[in-house]
């Protein structure tokens, strides 16, 4: 260990690009804990600073540099250095703190990569500090989360229990990061057998494993399309923020001709696998693949899928997008039904999370009032919780949009609350940042930011249906019909199977009306409609593209369906918070007037 002392980088003149171990400290809560008391926390926080971030660094060879209030970058000559300091200063702050109370305590999450830096002044840049500080994001509070090169650097010599997290797709970073969390407060981690990765921590996502696949052929270069394929295939689905994926690294030691199931679910720590097999046939290439719950091997999805070789990388992503969005809606429905099963007084924020979605999307008033209070639980527990502030603010657009709310203003204003603390608790989840877009453009009719939004929860979670489906929707407000059903149709091919799905088919009915397509309007809506008699925004699409296509008489059956369940609609009330701009708007009303609602 390096003995070489802590100095300040301001001293230092630009230096040239040099490979360095990369530290990056960042306190959770930060915010909350400001608000909680400002003065006493910063006096902790830069006590902590003194007395033991800095006073580590030194010990260990590190520099600081330049940092905002509530992070800390520190560069190593030496790996080892980075992720002792590392666990010193966590092992230290918890120690530290454990006299305060639990709500009000200071923690880091910390991250670490290994890259070429650029010295500018106390500054430094490079993608080892991108990497680094994007890491921090996905880690475990109190615990410490490396790349695959600090990981490797040090395997069998980290001293702490290590769980892989699979390959990340990280903001702004162009390839997915493999990573994994080193478990420094062994009270945090999950109970397992000794030698065994940890399963995932209480209040996150279900995990999955996906093993290599079977190759029923001779042909040697259907071992390298099949590898290719289940790389696609992991890709795919770490690439959303519904699963917890273990890394490709991590199952490759295991023959798919002879894998146990038991052994690899115990091995790491897994809820779910998919396995699955490649077999020649006469024209072209069968995939199969297999979903097994690791609670009991049973089967609870399998598929088929047929291409030709030729055209092999479109091949692998085309399977690889479908594999991803038939799989996550049955582990979703599936974790949701075991939450179900649970005593109330043991759920933890994800499944509460899990039950509010499930009655929230029910679009009636009694179950809508259940998932808001779900929600409120979720975010008591765990107030870092991200997702739970998400849907939170989700119930605020349905309470205005189904015509629920007393005081639409002030809804619109907690929505945007909401989903601004979603975002802070995690920058990079697409949910989140599609949740706020809608919220922007649909309550608050700020476009500007709603589409700032939306495009970076595309840029985030290229494969997230509710990201696309958004974004249609506010194209749709802003008269883009021809993106609108693009942006749509996107959004229902990556969740097809989604027992939710008329939400994306009344969105997609929207988009073909405002592009003036008025037939597949009709149809899209009436699919919706199939789904979910009860959604009113769905009933005045419905309505509307009934009176434009000329059936007048079947859009007053219609508007009198939507009375019966909301039999104070008044157009007035409903014409003062309705998104669409200019002529839309104009047009909307006046068929809305046409199909028989009331002013």
């Amino acid at each position: 260990m390096s003995s070489a002392p802590c100095h300040d980088a301001r001293s230092t003149p630009p230096a040239a690009r040099r490979l360095v171990a990369v530290l990056h400290l960042d306190i959770a809560g930060y915010t909350r804990l400001i608000a909680l008391d400002d003065m006493r926390t910063l006096m902790r926080m830069r006590r902590i600073r003194a007395e033991i971030v800095t006073a580590e660094a030194t010990r260990n060879g590190g520099v600081l540099h330049q940092s905002a209030g509530d992070s800390l970058l520190i560069t190593f000559d030496s790996i080892a250095g980075a992720v002792a300091c590392s666990l010193h200063i966590q092992r230290r702050v918890g120690e530290a703190e454990a006299g305060e109370p639990e709500e009000s305590r200071i923690a880091f999450r910390a991250g670490i990569d290994v890259g070429d830096v650029i010295a500018d002044g106390s500054d430094i840049h490079g993608n080892g500090v991108n990497v680094a500080v994007r890491l921090q994001t996905a880690c475990p509070v109190a615990q410490v989360c490396i790349s695959r090169a600090v990981h490797d650097h040090l395997h069998g010599q980290l001293g702490v229990p290590v769980q892989p997290l699979g390959r990340l797709a990280l903001k702004n970073i162009p390839e997915p990061v493999e990573a994994f969390v080193l478990w420094v407060d062994e009270r945090q981690r999950p109970a397992v057998p000794s030698g065994i990765p940890a399963a995932r921590p209480e209040s996150s996502k279900p995990s999955i494993a996906t093993l290599p696949f079977r190759v029923l052929s001779a042909n040697a270069e259907d071992r390298l399309l099949v590898d290719g394929l289940v790389e696609e295939i992991n890709h795919s689905l770490a690439g959303l923020k519904e699963l917890f994926v273990i890394s490709r690294g991590s199952t490759l030691r295991y023959d798919p001709d002879h894998a146990d199931l038991t052994t690899v679910a115990r091995d790491l720590g897994v809820g779910y696998i998919l396995h699955g097999s490649v077999r020649r046939a006469s024209q072209g290439l069968r995939i199969r693949t297999e979903l097994a719950d690791a609670s009991d091997l049973r089967i609870i999805r399998s598929d088929h899928y047929d291409g030709e070789a030729a055209g092999l990388f479109e091949l692998q992503e085309r399977i690889a997008l479908q594999v991803a969005a038939t799989i996550v809606p049955h582990v979703l429905e599936r974790e949701m039904r075991r939450a179900m099963r649970k005593p109330p007084s043991s759920l933890t924020a994800y499944e509460l999370v899990l039950q509010a979605v499930d009655a929230l999307f029910r679009i009636t008033y009694k179950p809508f009032l259940r998932a808001r209070a779900l929600l409120q639980q979720a975010i008591a527990i765990d107030p870092d919780y991200a997702p739970a502030y998400s849907y939170a603010a989700y119930a605020c657009i349905f309470l205005v949009g189904e015509g629920w709310s007393v005081d639409p203003e002030a809804d619109a204003r907690a929505a945007a609350e909401l989903a601004a603390q979603a975002i802070e608790r995690d920058p990079h989840d697409a949910v989140a940042l599609a949740i706020s877009g809608h919220v922007h453009a649909f309550l608050r009719h700020r476009f500007d930011d709603a589409v700032q939004a939306l495009d970076r929860a595309i840029e985030v979670g290229p494969n997230c249906p509710i990201a696309w489906t958004m974004s249609s929707a506010t194209c749709g407000y802003l008269g883009q019909g021809r993106l609108a059903v693009e942006r749509a149709e996107r959004g229902l091919r990556l969740s097809p199977l989604d027992v939710r799905v008329f939400w994306p088919q009344a969105i997609l009915a929207q988009a073909h009306y405002v592009d003036g397509d008025y037939p597949q309007a009709v149809e899209w809506a009436r699919k919706a409609l199939g789904n979910c008699p009860t959604a009113i925004f769905n009933l005045r699409t419905l309505a509307v593209s009934l009176v434009a296509q000329g059936a007048v008489q079947e859009a007053r059956a219609i508007a009198a369906r939507l009375l019966e369940i909301r039999p104070d609609f008044r157009l007035a009330t409903y014409a003062a918070h309705c998104p669409f701009r200019g002529e839309h708007l104009t047009r909307w009303i006046e068929r809305l007037r046409e199909a028989g609602l009331p002013e």
